[in-house]
């Protein structure tokens, strides 16, 4: 995935109401661009990092900067734009870049399913293999050399640890994929600290079949790709 046009520097004022961040230009204009992530982003929003983002075209958008990466004052690279996880997964799916997928042909994003009303992030097919049904979280916290998900309490993802096991013990194949959207993070954990509940459901996915897989994005400021696997700890003692 590239950055087409590509993007522009600025240096982090505040983020507030969750979507929108303030920002000032090395040429020193304030701008308002749009935050796409509803996480707490601890760690990924503090004032006077920079800062890099979009610009879209299209004259409709209130606000034609989004927000991409932020380059840390330790200089990590983070992408906080949590759509692009599913758009990298998407890209490495189709071009076989996940090993533990690469069989599959067919896939399918936004597919319904499970009894609680939710939908897969993609469903993959393939004649002689088990259907398999793919959830795909972004990793952003960094602690103590640490990565963690949730990064604050997630009642849709407890739903969705649900779903992904009931799918498995159906005999499908259910995986939950944590696509690492931190240069700093190597190794990554459920975070009971913040979520205990959503910490005790994977482990009981785990027991149940769910298959967890644990990707590096390889981010720069001109393109990102999925790239080698990193180590799951389902928990980290405190």
């Amino acid at each position: 995935m590239e950055f087409i046009p590509p993007l522009k520097s600025a240096t982090l004022i505040k983020r507030y109401k969750r979507f929108l961040a303030d920002v000032v230009t090395p040429e020193g204009e304030e701008i308002t661009i749009h935050c796409a992530n509803t996480g707490a982003m601890t760690g990924c929003a503090t004032p006077g990092d920079t800062v890099w983002y979009s610009t879209s075209d299209n004259p409709k958008r209130k606000y034609p900067y989004s927000w991409e990466l932020t380059q840390t004052q330790n200089n990590h690279l983070i992408c906080i734009n949590t759509m692009r996880a599913n758009q990298l997964v998407a890209e490495a799916l189709a071009k076989k870049h996940i090993p533990e997928l690469s069989d599959y042909s067919i896939v399918t994003p936004e597919v319904k399913y499970g009894n609680e009303n939710s939908r897969i992030d993609f469903f993959l097919a393939q004649d002689g293999l088990i259907d398999c049904f793919i959830e795909v979280k972004s990793v952003t916290l960094l602690e103590d050399g640490h990565g963690y998900f949730p990064d604050t309490q997630t009642i849709r993802g407890q739903k969705h640890l649900r779903e992904l096991t009931q799918i498995a013990k159906e005999g499908k194949r259910a995986i939950l994929m944590f696509v690492v959207l931190h240069s700093g993070i190597h190794v990554v954990s459920a975070a009971a600290h913040i979520d205990s509940q959503y910490a005790a459901l994977l482990e009981q996915a785990i027991a149940n079949g769910v298959e967890v897989l644990c990707y590096q994005v390889d981010i720069s400021k001109q393109k990102m790709q999925i790239g080698t696997s990193v180590r799951f700890t389902p928990t980290k003692s405190f």
